[in-house]
This record gives structure tokens, C-alpha cells and sequence, in this order.
């Protein structure tokens, strides 16, 4: 199916997709680094605030290039800051520049917001039309004990690392994810989506917000739809490292030149599967149906056995492309160096040269959707130390005008939740996850979401694990406060029904197979016969164009071809891949974040546009900082366990009943302290420098092990932190649903249910001044019909057949 057009409007209007926005960013760590780029790269002018004579802290992280010592070297600096401006400003003059700003970013501590005047409560007072927003490991309300905790902490404290990778040996360490800063990144995804949804409110009625992203948080949503059966004890947990898997044989193989992963549920895969490896005799002992009703540890044990005799002698890109024909989920397990080579990603142009002036040119990654009027670029290389200090200064004495709304189309909801997208309204049409997840987000705003079902054919998700396709666990925990509407739009009035609800909306979201919207004739160009300013957006693993766009699978294909997988598993072991239950929830989530990228380019241009949405680049984008390293110095990266090399100790290490604690040193000072917690000085002795801990990690993770084993892991974790050592026990699922602070901060809240009055569910990541109101639960197929055809579409009949 042929690609929708990128179209012209970017050119003659001039314009990307927040121009015109002021950001100052006062971030000085990963997560509120990447949310400014994320913002910088889609046209915002993003004005980041550095210590006079110092920098950033990201300056002097790795990979360092060169070999003189200045604050240009790092890698990861430069991939952090393209496209923005760097100021070297005291307080007064940060807080003079903040007053000059649409929003703010900052990724500090509540102790440091209390000692430089950024508290909610000093925000409103000093800058009250100021959008400012907080993302930290585990939000402004966490104790004092953890504001220094960092990523591996979050990973573990989410469950998330407990349950990586899948199909763990329990005897060997859980694994970090994939690349250094996974979850700085989804924290900056939500930031980021929350930033400009909070701006979207301010261009209506002129006020600003405060906004608290808990990474925490933003990890436990991300896995919605596991946690919501756990939670509701429809499902309990087993407290196995299993707990997140699916029963199967879905893992990675070893072919002739590399790597590929099989991902097999339903008897089509099987089939096909047989069809491609011409029926050996040994698949009879597998019924057709085993995928979906004889799953055995033993079947699955036997058919790994045989398909990786088959897999091993042959060429994994050409054995996953003949699978692909037969609608079998078989992928090559890519790294940075295929991607690079990638035909697919060099259609989409998803590398682009950047020419930094210390460390030369190189193909930076993009990100994973495309804006057909206002595609995100780089539009230059990270700044040097204060390169903008005086352009600044300057532009301090000229008033800054925000953006300004030139056609308002909020519409008026049937029920008013507040929130900073209420009058949006989205029509979805999407099953399973990523794409239900990006609706989920829109709702949690305040927009209006209207699913689109059809009672003769209900959405996948309605028929998991419940009594019925109204008390479905799945589907329950992923569609809160969603409205629904019952359309057979293969029917003239259903259809009509569907057409005429677009042409009253702002935004239609889509995760159909590849060329399904096209062949319904809701294309984006038929969409926009409907109504020209429509926002059309269309989530595929591959995107929508390109030689393998025509290609699907699920989120462990996305996350095997996108390179993540092959970062993940203990040095010098076969890659292991993250679990296997990661990747729909992020894409869902940057769907959602580009949706409102494009709405507020309507808002001020009146133009809409589509919004194409590869999964398989939003997973490249999560490692986007390795994959950089990789193209910047030739080197190949690999599976690295716990490994990083700016912490040492940096590693999930044994203890007491089987579980496991997950321990970051940055420094020295804090290296000591933790051997004093330990009442280890012959460890401290013997490895004094972070030189010394990096160069002996494995012996110093043997040693710190023997150490750990015998202390029950939550005391070990709060002992360490009262020493100043960022420390976190690695979460179960009962866990993670039992964390005080998730449900302090409202991530676990009660919804309505039809069966027991009341469902346990995963809210939104953030916390708002002006939050919208959570308290509907998914709903029944059709239950908004009334609503729907009578007050939106003013028909009477009430009929859609």
C-alpha cells in the first residue's frame, strides 16, 4: 500500500511543530535533558540554563571523545542537547529568563526545588503563566532518602528489572533493560506529552501548571495491563521472575550470521511456521492448535530444541523475510550497525549527519514518528558552554509573545473532567495495545475518547481471561475512561456514522494493519475530504511506507529490530532481549506525544496533518544515545549486563530468600559509604578509585555478592540509602502493586465497575495542579451509543446497522 503523502505545508508555512514556544530548561540530568530535545527537535526554542563555569553534569559523562579535557567531549551531551541554545545564568538571572518563558523543565530533587524558589507553591507565586514541569526518579513527593537514586533504582523499583530478561535463569542477576538510560527516557516521554498538552491549555485560557512525572510511575504504567489483573487479584502473582512472560516458545535464535527472534501465540503463526521449514516430521507431535491450549514446558523445551537445529545454518534476514510472507513473526535481532545499513531506515531517514564542532560529523538517530507538515529534525548541533549567554541576555529586554490560538475548536463534552485536553475529542480505532495505550494518555488529560467497536467482531483484548467481553482483565486495565460506541462500519449507516463523528473531531488514532485505514477509504486524504484540519494517526511496527512497511508483529519483534534486544544479556552471552512484555506501552506513549505535537500546530496554524508512527523507530529511540556511540566511534556494542561506565558498583546483586538489590556508586565518596554500610573496609581498600572498580568489576560483583546474600534485601536497600547510596530492592510483581508510593500518588486509583462497584487500576504517571478527573472505568461495548449518534451526531434513530 502506497505511503501517505509527507506533503508541503512545512514549506510554506515555515513553521515546525512548536515553533514559536519558549522553554528554559534547568535540567541537569538525563531525563529532563532528553524531554528538552524531544521538545527542541520538534521547533521549540529550548533555552537550557548551565553553571557558570562548569556545565551540565551530563558534560563530563560518557563515552568521552578525544583527549583534551574540556566540557565538549561527551558523547551523550551532544546527543542530549541538539537543537537548543545553552546560557551560563546565575539564580537571578534563571529566575528573570523563567519569567520570559512558556514552560520549564527541571529534573531536580524537592530539596533543590525548595532551595532555588522552584516549589509548586513558589512557581505559582513568581511565575503563575508558566507551564513547569518536574521529571525525577520518583517524583517530587518521594522521601529525601531517594533523591539521589538513579536509573537502575527506578528499573528495579518498577518491577520491571525483576522480570528482565524473560525467560530469566533465577540464579543469575536481573539485567538493567536495555542501554544506560531507559527509563530517564520514558520519564521524559511523559514529560514531554504532559508539557505540551499543559501549553495546549495555556494558548485557551492564558494559566500555567505544574506538573510532577515520578519515573516510577511512568515504568508501572507503562506495564498497565499485567499490573491491572495482578492488582484486581483476577490473576495473582507468582513472585517469579516469570511473572511478566507469556507461556510459549518466543525467544531468540542463533542462525548463521547472527541472531533472530520468534514470537508464535495462534495457530496461523504455527501453520505458517510449518509451511517454512517444509514440515518436518517432528512437528507432529505438536497439535495445530498447542500455541493456544497445549502449552507445556516440555513442549516448549523440545520445539526450541528443534527449530534451533533448523535456525542455526541459516541466514537470519532472509529466513525472518520468507517468515514475514507467511504472516509468521520471525525477526532478525538487529544492532546499531544493521540499523545504520538498514534500507528501511534509510527510506524513512531515520539517521540524519549532524557536524558537531568538537566531535566531528555522524548519523545521529531521529525519532519514531514522522509529522507530514512539521517533521521533527535537528536543527543544530548541541551548544558549547554558554554559546547563546548573550544572545540571551539580550533578548531578555524584548517581550516575549507566546503562540496564540487562530481558530479555537474546543468542543463541549457530554461530561466535563477538566484536565489540559478537555474539548479534544479523539476518535479511536485501534485494538490490543500501543494504540489503546496512546488513547488511554489522551483521556488521562482530560480529552474526549471515543472507541469505535463493532459487537460482531470485538476488539481482541475483550476476549482475554474474562467471563465475557465486558469483564475482560486486559482490556479493563487498558481502557479507563474511554467512551464506546458500537459501528459496523462495513454497513452504509454505520459507516456514515463513523465519517460523520470524524468530521466532529480533532484527531483519529489507528494501530490496523498496514494498508486497513486505506482500504476502508479512511486514508488521511479521505479523512481530510471529511475535514481538513483532521490530525490523522497511524501507529505500525514499521511505519507506513518503506520496502519492509508492509511488515507486522508484536512489541518483542519491535524491540529484536530495533536493537534493544541485542544490548540486553551478560557479557559475552547471546543476547537475551528485554522482556518481553516492553515496547507496546512505549510506542502507545510517543503516538500520544506527537498526536498533541501536531494539535498544537493546528491550534496555531489551523492546518492538521499525519502523524506516522513507526514502533520499531520509537524502540531505536529509547537506545538512541548507544546507538550514537556506536555510529560516533565504530565500536560495537553488545550485551553488557549490569555494566556501566560511568558507576562501579553498578549491578543487581543476591540476597536472602532468593531476591536481589540493585546498587549504583557514581563516586568515590559515595563508594566508601556504602563499605561503611557494609562494614567493608577491606573492600574499600582494595578497590579505592572508580578506575580500580571498573577494571576488576567482575571480581568487585563477586565479592559485593558474597557480601549481599545473607541480608533481606528491603533492609539492605534502606540501611544503604540512609548511608547516601542509591539503592532499591528489585521489585516483585506483588511488589510493585503493594508500593506505598505509587498509590500515595494516585498511579493506583479506583475506577467505576459494573461487577464489584469499584476496579483497582493504573493512572496517569504525573500529578497537576488542574488534574482531569479519573473515576470511569472501560467501558461496556456500545455504552455510549445515546451519546454518540444522538448528542454528537443529533440522530435520532439511534441505529448504526
Amino acid at each position: 500500500m502506497a505511503a501517505e503523502p509527507v506533503g508541503t505545508q512545512q514549506a510554506l508555512t515555515g513553521m515546525s511543530a512548536l515553533t514559536g514556544f519558549r522553554i528554559v530548561e534547568v535540567a541537569e540530568r538525563v531525563a529532563g535533558e532528553y524531554c528538552g530535545k524531544l521538545l527542541a527537535d520538534l521547533g521549540a526554542d529550548v533555552i537550557k540554563v548551565e553553571r557558570p563555569g562548569w556545565g551540565s553534569p551530563t558534560r563530563a559523562m560518557a563515552p568521552l571523545i578525544g583527549g583534551d579535557d574540556g566540557p565538549e567531549r561527551s558523547a551523550l551531551f551532544a546527543y542530549l542537547n541538539t537543537s537548543k541554545r545553552s546560557v551560563e545564568f546565575d539564580a537571578a538571572a534563571t529566575h528573570e529568563l523563567i519569567a520570559t518563558a512558556d514552560a520549564v523543565i527541571d529534573d531536580h530533587s524537592a530539596t533543590w526545588a525548595s532551595e532555588h524558589g522552584v516549589t509548586a507553591a513558589e512557581v505559582a507565586r513568581r511565575h503563575p503563566h508558566v507551564v513547569f514541569c518536574a521529571v525525577t526518579p520518583f517524583g517530587r513527593t518521594a522521601p529525601i532518602a531517594l533523591d539521589n537514586a538513579v536509573g537502575l533504582n527506578v528499573f528495579h523499583a518498577s518491577g520491571w528489572g525483576y522480570h528482565t530478561p524473560s525467560h530469566a535463569d533465577p540464579d543469575r542477576p536481573p539485567l538493567k533493560g536495555p542501554g544506560r538510560f531507559l527509563t530517564d527516557y520514558e520519564g521524559a516521554l511523559d514529560a514531554a506529552l504532559c508539557v505540551m498538552s499543559a501549553l495546549f491549555d495555556r494558548m485557551h485560557t492564558g494559566r500555567g501548571e505544574y506538573i510532577d512525572v515520578s519515573a516510577q510511575a511512568v515504568m508501572a504504567s507503562r506495564a498497565d495491563c499485567i499490573l491491572g489483573r495482578f492488582i484486581t487479584g483476577e490473576i495473582a502473582p507468582q513472585n517469579r521472575r516469570d511473572d511478566y512472560d507469556q507461556a510459549g516458545p518466543a525467544t531468540s535464535f542463533a542462525s548463521s550470521d547472527g541472531f533472530v527472534y520468534l514470537y508464535m501465540t495462534n495457530r496461523a503463526h504455527w501453520l505458517g511456521l510449518k509451511t517454512l521449514m517444509g514440515t518436518p516430521a517432528w512437528l507432529d507431535e505438536f497439535e495445530d492448535d498447542w500455541l493456544e491450549f497445549g502449552v507445556t514446558p516440555q513442549k516448549v523445551a523440545d520445539f526450541r530444541r528443534g527449530f534451533a537445529d533448523w535456525m542455526r545454518d541459516r541466514p537470519g534476514a532472509d529466513t525472518a523475510e520468507s517468515a514475514q510472507g507467511l504472516d509468521v513473526p520471525l525477526v532478525p535481532v538487529n544492532g546499531a550497525a544493521e540499523l545504520l545499513r538498514s534500507p528501511q531506515y534509510r527510506h524513512r531517514e531515520f539517521f540524519c549527519e549532524v557536524t558537531h564542532p568538537a566531535l566531528g560529523t555522524s548519523a545521529y538517530p531521529t525519532v519514531g514518528y514522522r509529522l507530514s507538515a512539521t517533521p521533527a529534525r535537528i536543527a543544530r548541533p548541541a551548544p558549547w558552554l554558554g554559546q547563546h549567554t548573550d544572545e540571551v541576555l539580550a533578548e531578555l529586554s524584548r517581550p516575549h509573545t507566546p503562540p496564540a490560538v487562530r481558530n479555537p475548536q474546543l468542543k463541549t463534552p457530554n461530561d466535563s473532567r477538566g484536565g489540559p485536553l478537555q474539548g479534544v475529542r479523539v476518535v479511536e480505532l485501534t485494538k490490543v495495545w500501543a494504540g489503546p495505550y496512546a488513547g488511554k494518555l489522551l483521556a488521562f488529560l482530560g480529552a474526549e475518547v471515543i472507541k469505535v467497536e463493532c459487537s460482531a467482531t470485538p476488539e481482541e483484548m475483550r476476549a482475554y481471561g474474562g467471563t465475557d467481553i465486558n469483564h475482560a482483565p486486559y482490556f479493563l486495565s487498558i481502557n479507563p475512561e474511554i467512551l464506546s460506541v458500537d459501528l459496523d462500519i462495513k454497513t452504509p449507516r454505520g459507516r456514515d456514522a463513523l465519517l460523520a463523528l470524524i468530521s466532529r473531531s480533532d484527531i483519529v488514532l489507528n494501530n490496523l494493519r498496514p494498508g486497513a485505514m486505506e482500504r476502508q477509504g479512511l486514508g488521511y486524504r479521505d479523512l481530510t475530504a471529511l475535514k481538513p484540519d483532521i490530525i490523522s494517526v497511524s501507529v505500525k511496527m514499521w511505519g507506513n511506507d518503506g520496502p519492509l512497511g508492509h511488515q507486522t508483529g508484536y512489541a518483542p519483534c519491535f524491540a529484536a529490530l530495533a536493537g534493544l534486544a541485542s544490548l540486553v544479556g551478560y557479557p559475552d552471552g547471546p543476547p537475551l532481549g528485554a522482556s518481553m512484555r516492553y515496547g507496546d506501552s512505549t510506542v502507545g506513549a510517543a503516538a500520544a506525544m506527537s498526536a498533541v505535537a501536531a494539535l498544537l500546530h493546528r491550534e496555531r496554524t489551523g492546518q492538521g496533518q499525519f502523524v506516522d508512527v513507526s514502533a520499531v523507530e520509537v524502540l531505536s529511540s529509547m537506545v538512541g544515545d548507544c546507538l550514537f556511540e556506536q555510529n560516533l566511534t565504530g565500536m560495537l556494542l553488545g550485551p553488557d549486563g549490569n555494566r556501566n561506565p560511568d558507576m562501579a558498583p553498578h549491578g543487581c546483586y543476591p540476597c536472602a530468600g532468593g531476591d536481589w538489590i540493585a546498587v549504583a556508586v557514581a563516586d568515590d565518596d559515595v563508594w566508601h559509604r556504602m563499605c561503611g554500610a557494609l562494614g567493608a573496609g577491606v573492600l574499600a581498600a582494595r578497590y579505592p578509585t572508580v578506575d580500580a572498580r571498573q577494571s576488576n568489576a567482575a571480581a568487585l560483583d563477586a565479592e559485593l555478592s558474597a557480601l549481599t546474600r545473607h541480608h533481606d534485601a528491603a533492609d539492605l536497600a534502606c540501611r544503604l540509602r540512609s548511608f547516601g547510596v542509591p539503592a532499591a530492592k528489585s521489585a516483585t510483581a506483588t511488589e510493585v502493586i503493594g508500593d506505598e508510593m505509587l498509590w500515595e500518588r494516585g498511579t493506583y486509583r479506583f475506577v467505576s465497575d459494573r461487577l464489584e462497584g469499584q476496579r483497582p487500576v493504573l493512572g496517569p504517571s504525573w500529578l497537576m495542579t488542574r488534574p482531569a478527573r479519573i473515576e470511569r472505568g472501560a467501558p461496556i461495548l456500545g455504552e455510549h451509543n445515546d451519546y454518540v449518534l444522538g448528542d454528537i451526531l443529533g440522530r435520532t434513530d439511534g441505529g448504526n446497522r
